[in-house]
């Protein structure tokens, strides 16, 4: 073969290669961003007699990856805005009394601009330092999360000596990853308790999240649980079914990292690039577990719907329906 030709088939060959690559990294490479409207409601069914009323919902967060550019209440009730005071989410609080049965009716619209969440994007958010007195919070257990125990050992079997902080969370991440099941049969699911996740080993988001940020506090990394939606990828309206979590953990001269190593289970394809990354299908509520919403009350395990109470007492679940559409103007 003359070199001429040797030297073409070469150059075809590597081409082709890296045609490859870049398909891949296509199929996996979301968009920059979505524009988003949100339309959260909610109907309450109040028992006859019944006198105070209180109802908090939350509200998306803006931060360097997601912006809440509107919102827009509905309903006949007057409301507060309020944050709770460890973490900061902002909360809606409404208030009424009543002394008939009646139904009330709730209806949050919210404007997002999601962005896909990347250290580039990091850097330039200026997310790359926390106060120390956050950073604490995040290396302290929660109810569910405890980080001693069996979650401390389970950490110990995963992170060797000498490893960076970044070298720990990537073992975590791929051992939760390789030895968790995304399976919502059964009871014990879904309440992000980090011990019944390290014994059963099946969950869904929660639960995937409370083992790795359990693991990732216990080996001295802060960690921190994010609720929120997802948004499908490849609809442009529809209904939200329900609602999806992550988790943060936290590098010095990085900043807040995130994982989805529950999304990373169910998609292989996507598990290096959800080490680091987050693709812009999903909207932010909250950061945080025991989250207090007054100080006379019980902590919520985590706050994404609706939570009633009436005349002191939590009244049932109330799910949202949850539904979405892209780029309004």
């Amino acid at each position: 073969m003359r070199r001429g030709a040797f030297s073409l088939l070469i150059w075809v060959s590597l081409a082709g290669f890296l045609a490859g690559c870049l398909s891949t990294v296509k199929q996996i490479t979301p968009k920059s961003s979505r524009d988003l409207h949100l339309s959260y409601a909610f109907t309450v069914k109040i028992p006859s007699g019944s006198g105070k009323v209180d109802i908090w919902i939350p509200l998306p967060r803006s931060d360097g990856n997601q912006e809440l550019k509107s919102f827009k209440v509905t309903s006949p009730l007057r409301y507060s805005i309020q944050r709770d005071p460890e973490y900061g989410n902002t909360i809606l609080r409404f208030e009424t009394t009543g002394d008939r049965a009646e139904s009330l009716q709730v209806k949050l619209d919210v404007r997002i601009l999601r962005l896909t969440q990347t250290p580039d994007v990091k850097k330039a958010s200026g997310q790359l330092s926390d106060s120390k007195e956050n950073l604490l919070r995040f290396l302290r257990p929660d109810r569910m999360v405890p980080i001693d125990g069996r979650i401390a050992e389970e950490a110990r079997r995963v992170v060797k000596a000498g490893m960076s902080p970044l070298e720990k969370a990537r073992a975590l991440y791929d051992y939760v990853v390789e030895t968790m099941a995304y399976d919502k049969s059964g009871t014990g699911w879904g309440r992000g308790d980090a011990l019944w996740a390290c014994d059963a080993r099946t969950g869904n988001c929660t639960d995937f999240h409370s083992f790795f940020i359990g693991m990732a506090r216990a080996s001295g990394i802060p960690a921190r649980f994010v609720m929120g939606f997802p948004v499908p990828e490849d609809k442009s309206e529809g209904e939200i079914p329900g609602y999806h979590c992550w988790a943060e953990f936290y590098v010095p001269g990085m900043g807040w990292v995130p994982v989805d190593a529950a999304e990373a289970w169910k998609h292989p394809e996507k598990k290096e690039f959800l080490f680091g990354n987050l693709d812009p299908n999903r909207v932010a509520f909250t950061i945080g577990r025991d989250i207090r919403l007054d100080p006379g009350l019980e902590p919520l395990n985590f706050l994404i719907y609706p939570y009633v109470q009436i005349d002191g007492r939590e009244f049932s679940e109330v799910r949202p329906s949850v539904r979405f559409v892209d780029g309004l103007n």
